[in-house]
């Protein structure tokens, strides 16, 4: 994982070109060989690509005018890629998407309309034990957020990675759950049915890597995630 050496010309570098991809992890910029991988994916893999060729298309029927107003709202959004320079923006295009992506996630796809991105609340999430019910894990999760901040706007989306004591986080094995419930609850459920065959143990404790955001329910837009780790009891 060679490091990237900033030149006279090039203080930074993102994205793919040619044979090499250039990544970026703890602040810092690496590259390495790109990959053609000929995996098809997995049924869920399958299913988000789906989405994401619905959203595009619904795009295309969106009128001209409409678009301008996304394109608009768009110029006042960071994307949640570097370079975070506060210079850089997403298009109306991306804005778009993300609502409908954030709609689909809510069990209501549709076309959204054009709205304002609006700065997300300070939050903060912590888990609690949780509980096997059939071959499910239900994961009780506090949400802070104050409440004159309209926390029943939001709802809690969380990407999971279970894993033994003590082991590291892998993101390649964390996979996204929409925790019932509201931000304004005491409490609020990330339930994994099938747990078991997705990270292929069983165990009384589980070291939990987990990714928090908040999906505006008004707008279908997310926040920038929080990361933590947490060891529970599972009974």
């Amino acid at each position: 994982m060679p490091a990237f050496k900033p030149s006279v010309l090039f203080d930074d570098a993102y994205g793919s070109i040619g044979d090499i991809t250039f990544f970026h992890r703890y602040g810092k910029c690496f590259y390495r060989k790109r990959s053609h991988s000929a995996y098809p994916g997995t049924a869920a893999q399958t299913s988000a690509l789906d989405v994401h060729r619905r959203a595009l298309a619904a795009w295309r029927t969106v009128p001209h005018g409409i678009q301008k107003m996304w394109n608009h709202y768009a110029m006042e959004v960071e994307p949640h890629k570097p370079p975070f320079d506060h210079l850089a923006y997403i298009s109306g295009q991306n804005l778009f998407v993300s609502a409908y992506h954030g709609f689909y996630t809510l069990g209501d796809e549709h076309i959204p309309s054009p709205q304002r991105f609006a700065k997300f609340p300070p939050f903060a999430a912590a888990l609690q034990d949780a509980r096997k019910e059939n071959g499910t894990l239900i994961i009780p999760a506090v949400v802070s957020i104050h409440k004159n901040l309209c926390p029943e706007k939001y709802r809690l989306l969380t990407k999971v990675q279970l894993a033994e004591p003590g082991k590291g986080c892998h993101p390649g094995l964390m996979r996204n759950f929409l925790a019932d419930g509201y931000c304004s609850d005491d409490a609020v459920f990330i339930v994994i049915p099938g747990y078991r065959d997705i990270w292929g143990f069983e165990l009384g404790q589980y070291q939990v890597h987990i990714r928090f955001i908040l999906l505006d329910i008004v707008t279908g837009y997310r926040s920038q995630y929080q990361q933590n780790s947490f060891l529970i009891s599972a009974r």
